[in-house]
């Protein structure tokens, strides 16, 4: 009996190693296991530690942005009303400079609308305006005259007219009133052929005999052809003709003449 137990009884030690060797492999499974569960939270420890640091880096530089931009609201905001009350400025002064404008057009264009101050020759020469002290006061003729024919020429018509009408209200025998008065006729050629006309018949009625007499007669029938009277032109460049027949004009009338047909 004792002999037939013997190979069971090695049989069993033999199962009971097999078992005992097969616990300790689970168990280094389960500790592998446990380790390697370790190393991965440790690494997604490490992935949300850096996840975190980076979101309050993201949230630092947000709070900048929007530091910046209340910032630049406010400074935006500034500056509209600066330029708000830059215009409000600008609107104002163009307001006062166009009411100036309006103003200084208004007294020019009523001091365009009185009549041509007359010359008086009774008296012969050159009245000079003086101050209290004797002396003479103001431009002198040339230089009242270069300024309004430079007035002229700039096409500035309505200020060129005041000054060629003060020269032949302070100086009307001077040599060069026909001028002035002609060219007060001119700052009217554009605007109103009525009073180009009145100046130019007062030329030729104050000052006959000077060079431009001929020149006002042969305006006067540029007028009249402009209007439709021939028969008017005709008489004009006639006068012109046989009252200064060697002036420049008088050629110029020929020509109207034989065009207009006698």
């Amino acid at each position: 009996m004792t002999r037939a137990w013997l190979p069971l009884v090695g049989l069993g030690l033999t199962a009971g190693c097999a078992l005992k060797g097969d616990v300790r492999r689970v168990e280094l499974q389960v500790e592998a296991l446990r380790v390697e569960r370790m190393r991965g939270d440790s690494a997604r420890a490490v992935q949300i530690d850096s996840v975190r640091a980076l979101l309050a880096v993201v949230q630092e530089k947000l709070a900048a942005q929007q530091a910046y931009l209340v910032q630049l609201r406010g400074d935006m905001k500034t500056d509209l009303l600066a330029v708000q009350q830059q215009v409000v400025t600008v609107q104002e002064l163009t307001g006062q400079s166009q009411q100036r404008l309006t103003e200084l057009r208004g007294r020019l264009e009523e001091q365009a609308r009185q009549p041509v101050p007359v010359p008086d020759t009774s008296h012969g020469g050159n009245a000079v305006p003086v101050g209290p002290s004797g002396t003479p006061a103001g431009p002198g003729p040339d230089r009242m005259f270069d300024l309004s024919l430079q007035q002229f020429r700039r096409g500035s018509l309505g200020t060129a007219r005041l000054g060629f009408r003060e020269f032949l209200r302070v100086f009307p025998t001077h040599e060069r009133a026909p001028d002035a008065l002609f060219y007060v006729g001119e700052t009217f050629a554009g605007e109103s052929a009525d009073s180009a006309a009145a100046v130019y018949q007062q030329v030729v009625k104050t000052f006959p005999n000077s060079p431009r007499a001929p020149s006002a007669l042969y305006k006067l029938g540029l007028l009249a052809e402009q209007r439709g009277d021939k028969a008017a032109a005709r008489t004009y460049y006639a006068r012109v003709i046989a009252g200064y027949p060697r002036s420049d004009e008088a050629n110029l009338a020929r020509d109207k003449l034989q065009r207009l047909g006698r």
